[in-house]
């Protein structure tokens, strides 16, 4: 196989989730109150997702999204739906900064495989058709990494770490094959557990194992669910420091695992964070190797809606090709939209007009 003539990602991109318009809120609340079926809430999802690609086409993106629309979280609508792998509401969400997250997780409950009738490879087909031959049909699903956050595994089911790897990277090479074979072609893994390697003081396991372990260990997922992926498939990832309603978990730059992630993981780009003091310096770029995979600087913010003064995106960019290629650069936002149903906190004219300004400064830098 050749590669596609386009080469994913873009100088200008984004991460995926879009401000969900009120009227699927309404939508979801009549459904969950009986009033309308579910055929009538997927007719609502996606006549709003025929319009928001059409927004995104507009404003110039080369790749879109169908802005996770008929999720309402980023990662456990697609792990809820693979075998062995239940959603329930916890005791407590996750922290974040002066904010609680909504209740709710996954939690391992067998073997863990891909489902064959997973509901998103379904959607992707129908998205994919909605988008045609006008742009690039993006699909989002959370990493295979995410499957190893803390109270997800199962002692009694996989006794033995090394065992559920084994079987988490089978079920995402089964999950690759196919969004393929449905004709995919341009995959992001998006990771906030690899951020929680980045933490000050990370506490080392009554076992032992301490941050380079769960580091390597995350590496090897990911590597080897990378292994034999068609030529003509990018894969990307994006590593995030938590998005929920414009407020974040992490912070710290991404020094800790660039040593070994960013010079070793085989995918074709990352998109970082890039957007605030909280993020860190562009330093641990230099691990990238040139020439390698492309890397997204998420230098706008998608928290708020105020439009980030050029002339530092420029500087910003400048001192980050000090340690990548500028050829090898791109720039997005850090994160979604709306990484959850709720959203962040601005409007969605904001939104858009973001994307554009994204758009227009790349072609000022790029000339593409």
């Amino acid at each position: 196989m050749t590669k596609t003539a386009v080469k994913a990602p873009f100088r200008a991109d984004h991460v995926g989730s879009l401000l969900r318009p009120e009227r699927i809120h309404q939508a979801r609340k009549n459904f969950q109150e009986g009033a309308i079926s579910k055929a009538d809430l997927h007719q609502i999802e996606t006549e709003e997702i025929k319009r928001i690609v059409d927004k995104q086409i507009e404003v110039g993106l080369s790749a879109v999204t169908d802005g996770e629309f008929r999720r309402r979280f980023w990662h456990t609508d697609f792990q809820e739906h693979l075998n062995g792998v239940e959603g329930y509401v916890p005791d407590t969400g996750f922290q974040f900064v002066a904010e609680e997250t909504e209740r709710y997780n996954v939690r391992v409950t067998g073997k863990v495989s891909f489902n064959p009738d997973h509901p998103h490879v379904k959607e992707f087909v129908e998205f994919k058709e909605i988008v045609g031959d006008r742009a690039i049909a993006k699909q989002t699903i959370p990493s295979p990494n995410q499957l190893f956050g803390k109270g997800i595994v199962n002692p009694e089911v996989y006794p033995s770490i090394a065992e559920y790897a084994e079987d988490v990277i089978q079920t995402y090479r089964d999950a690759i094959k196919a969004f393929y074979d449905a004709g995919c072609r341009y995959l992001q893994l998006d990771d906030v557990y690899i951020a929680g390697l980045n933490v000050e003081n990370f506490p080392t396991t009554e076992d032992g194992k301490d941050r380079q372990y769960f580091i390597d260990l995350a590496l090897y997922v990911l590597n080897s669910v990378l292994e034999g992926k068609p030529e003509d498939l990018t894969i990307t990832t994006h590593l995030c420091r938590g998005n929920y309603r414009s407020k974040w978990a992490f912070e710290g730059s991404y020094a800790k695992i660039a040593p070994t992630l960013f010079a070793k993981e085989k995918v074709d780009g990352f998109f970082l964070e890039y957007d605030d003091d909280r993020s860190g310096g562009f330093e641990p770029l230099d691990y990238i190797p040139n020439g390698g995979p492309r890397v997204v600087l998420g230098v706008f913010t998608s928290k708020h809606g105020e439009l980030e003064d050029k002339a530092n995106i420029k500087a910003r960019i400048e001192e980050a090709s000090q340690y990548v290629p500028k050829d090898q650069l791109c720039i997005s936002p850090q994160c979604g939209f709306a990484s959850t149903h709720h959203g962040n906190l601005l409007t969605e004219e904001e939104q858009w007009n973001k994307l554009k300004y994204i758009v227009d400064t790349a072609r000022e830098i790029w000339g593409e």
